[in-house]
């Protein structure tokens, strides 16, 4: 295949990928309405796991978790759960718009940390673009706004361990299998919540839609990770970045349809920076890099 179609492939794959992450927030946040965040986490890990046990066992067998680094395997596993819990508990309190945009502080932190954690060569812009992305959290939770400290917060805490996630994902990438990375993040995260069972489970009954859309989390969560990777599989990283912030864009449209939210002016102004400060280092990264021949 060609470089050009390559490329589109790998957008293709990476649009479809934030549409399901997107999806996969709106369903949690419909669900955290009502139901106990612990037992949401639960479901999304659980469902995952078991997804990939009965269609990735029998042709890799015990390939899916062969690992040469189980210790940081398993580190990075518990920072996606902390993602996913934060976030869910973010989403109690803020618009599906407004933790998105929060979320995406991760990759300028990553930028900026990556020169003492990897040993990159970071340059002025990433330390200033993370700047302008905090100015931009502080414009959102500002005092009177209209959204939650408390919410903003917990966000925060999801960006956190989405930095520490991303930088551990760059340092196992080179020498563990895609598949084996994402069978650890779920059986690490369903072990640990199932063990935590008895004392985070209610006696909330879901109807039927409920209990699908909570089998959905786990269904989207699988779908988008496999579809990620198979999008950074054919494309190089640096073609594919600006494409995550399409991740704003279904948020934003279905944080509309589905909780009829539009963030007031102040609010947007916040976004944008956030978006504005990551795109302006994906752009600079992408202009400094030489070419990368895909595999």
């Amino acid at each position: 295949m060609s470089a050009p179609q390559n490329a589109l492939r790998g957008i293709l794959l990476m649009l479809c990928a934030v549409f399901v992450f997107a999806s996969m927030d709106a369903t949690a946040k419909w669900l955290a309405a009502k139901y106990p965040t612990p037992m949401l986490v639960w479901a999304r890990y659980l469902v995952h796991c078991l997804l990939m046990l009965i269609f990735l066992f029998p042709s890799h067998g015990r390939r899916l978790w062969q690992t040469t680094k189980p210790a940081m395997q398993i580190a990075r596993a518990f920072m996606l759960l902390g993602i996913t819990t934060f976030t869910i508990y973010g989403f109690r309190l803020l618009p599906l718009t407004v933790a998105t945009a929060i979320a995406f502080l991760a990759p300028l932190l990553v930028g900026l940390l990556a020169g003492p954690v990897l040993g990159e060569k970071v340059g002025r812009l990433q330390a200033f673009a993370l700047l302008i992305g905090l100015a931009g959290v502080v414009l959102i939770a500002r005092p009177g706004g209209e959204v939650s400290l408390l919410g903003v917060l917990f966000a925060g805490a999801g960006a956190l361990c989405y930095t520490v996630y991303q930088l551990m994902t760059r340092m196992l990438a080179p020498h563990e299998s895609s598949v084996t990375m994402l069978f650890f993040t779920a059986l690490v995260g369903a072990i640990t919540t199932t063990a935590l069972l008895p004392w985070i489970w209610t006696d909330i009954q879901p109807g039927l839609f409920d209990t699908f859309l909570i089998c959905m989390l786990g269904v989207l969560g699988g779908t988008g990770h496999f579809l990620l990777i198979r999008a950074f599989r054919v494309t190089p990283a640096s073609t594919l970045a600006p494409f995550l912030y399409a991740q704003m864009i279904w948020a934003g449209l279905l944080d509309l349809l589905i909780f009829n939210h539009l963030p007031d002016g102040p609010t947007w102004i916040g976004i944008g920076l956030i978006v504005l400060a990551g795109l302006a280092v994906v752009i600079r990264e992408r202009l400094h890099r030489p070419p990368v021949e895909t595999l």
